[in-house]
């Protein structure tokens, strides 16, 4: 390692019980809890579009440190988590599969930390309507 290069690592992230094929699985990773779970004002969040038909994710030369993912099932492809009063109509997982009550989960529920050059996370997918 370089002197002063911080270390680097990656994450796999893989999807359970993905409901379609249909649409995209839409990724955020961040270390921000200030914009955890939809990392619209996170320059520093790193997001992806997959087609839904794929079960796992890679990202490389990640930073240790602190992360959370959210994903939805976009299976309209409107870039977005659809909604009906409130209650999601597509679906959705976060990082460590925290228990879900009334809105998203907090960034620490769904926290893990890379302090290795390889972690993982298996994401479970969710569906209300």
């Amino acid at each position: 390692m370089l002197i002063g290069a911080a270390p680097i690592a990656r994450l796999d992230v893989g999807f359970d019980a993905v409901r379609s094929n249909k649409g995209m699985l839409r990724i955020c990773l961040t270390g921000d809890p200030a914009n955890f779970p939809d990392c619209v004002d996170d320059t520093n969040a790193t997001t992806r579009s997959v087609s839904a038909d794929i079960r796992k994710v890679r990202f490389e030369g990640l930073p240790y440190g602190d992360y959370a993912v959210s994903v939805i099932h976009d299976e309209n492809g409107n870039a977005k988590l659809d909604t009906f009063a409130g209650i999601p109509r597509e679906g959705f997982g976060f990082s460590r599969n925290p228990p879900i009550r009334f809105g998203p989960p907090k960034f620490d529920a769904a926290r893990f930390s890379i302090k290795d050059d390889a972690e993982k996370q298996q994401v479970k997918m969710r569906y209300i309507l």
